[in-house]
């Protein structure tokens, strides 16, 4: 097999799907302007279900309700992608605001609003999805860091699945690789991101798929150090958040991508090293403070009673890797289903 020369980018028709199109052939009255989806809208929307299912497992394994993921994924969701949003805009004035540029018309390209064009910055989704996280737990009666532990290795998911979406977008490209180097990316010279001076078919570093291999990469080591130590009390979490600090510190450093500096280093990066910090601090002071497991991933006095598992004959171990399903027909494995829903 020949080794490829480099990695192409998708034809920038790819970037939508023009479902209106196909409408409008079947029902001539139907706009064939209305309908367009944008990849990297299908590529964000991809990764929030992975998370969801991933964290919706988690929980379940430790012995709360089913789905009950979804009444804090409204907020998690909402906040993170609000959030994210408007730390993009802000930590990249110059894309947004200024003379010629179109802030805040939603129908114009550039729009501050216009977030299927891309630019959802991870550390706003990781502030917002936090807040709604907490929110989330207040609602449902679930310990705050059993929510964040369950939803972590997730937003990994989450975060490789987006990154396709910039490959799609043609955006947030590293700097040139070497001469020769196989796995450089293509980018059209035209691209407003392109570096002046550069001369036509310069490769780029591929980010997106470094930030993918990473995130894999992350999953399997969390899920190992899960089992390993038995993480809880918001150190899955810690280990997440330093985890994607080393990574991101990296990836945000060779990153072509105009955003602010402060003191001759990228907000991002700074961002990055307070997650690895943070991280830090949350791993030791929640090992000093928790040295055993969670009692229950439910607050005292707010405790899930499976009501109808005991009545349709199931119920589920408060364990992290078991999930035990009671016969109903069985005396024994009854008694032992009420106990356990008691």
């Amino acid at each position: 097999m020949a080794v490829p020369a480099s990695i192409p980018s998708p034809p920038s028709d790819w970037q939508i799907i023009q479902v209106g199109q196909w409408i409008h052939s079947w029902f001539p009255a139907w706009p064939a302007a209305w309908g367009q989806i944008h990849v990297y809208a299908l590529c964000i929307l991809a990764g929030i279900i992975a998370a969801i299912l991933m964290a919706n497992h988690r929980l379940n394994q430790r012995g709360a309700e089913r789905w009950v993921i979804l009444d804090i994924a409204i907020w998690t969701v909402a906040l993170g992608i609000i959030v994210a949003r408007f730390y993009h805009v802000f930590t990249h004035p110059g894309d947004y605001f200024g003379p010629g540029k179109n802030t805040w018309n939603i129908t114009q390209p550039g729009s501050i609003w216009a977030v299927w064009e891309g630019g959802n910055a991870y550390y706003g989704a990781l502030l917002g999805g936090a807040l709604g996280a907490y929110i989330g737990s207040r609602f449902t009666g679930l310990r705050f860091t059993a929510i964040v532990d369950a939803i972590a290795p997730g937003m990994l998911a989450a975060q490789a699945l987006g990154r396709l979406g910039n490959w799609f977008n043609h955006e947030l490209f590293g700097l040139p690789t070497p001469d020769g180097a196989w796995w450089g990316l293509q980018i059209e010279q035209s691209n407003a991101a392109w570096p002046e001076g550069l001369p036509a078919g310069t490769l780029f570093q591929p980010t997106f798929l470094y930030e993918i291999i990473w995130n894999v990469i992350g999953i399997i080591v969390i899920y190992g150090l899960r089992k390993k130590l038995d993480l809880q009390w918001g150190k899955v979490l810690a280990v997440y958040l330093i985890w994607q600090g080393i990574g991101r510190s990296f990836f945000e450093s060779i990153r072509v991508d105009p955003s602010e500096y402060y003191f001759g280093i990228r907000a991002n990066v700074w961002a990055a090293v307070g997650a690895i910090v943070i991280g830090l601090v949350i791993l030791v002071v929640q090992t000093r403070r928790h040295p055993g497991a969670e009692p229950s991933p439910y607050l005292p006095g707010r405790e899930w009673t499976p009501t109808s598992a005991v009545d349709s004959g199931e119920t589920y171990s408060d364990s992290d890797d078991d999930e035990t399903v009671v016969d109903e027909e069985s005396d024994e494995a009854a008694t032992s289903g009420a106990k356990v829903a008691s």
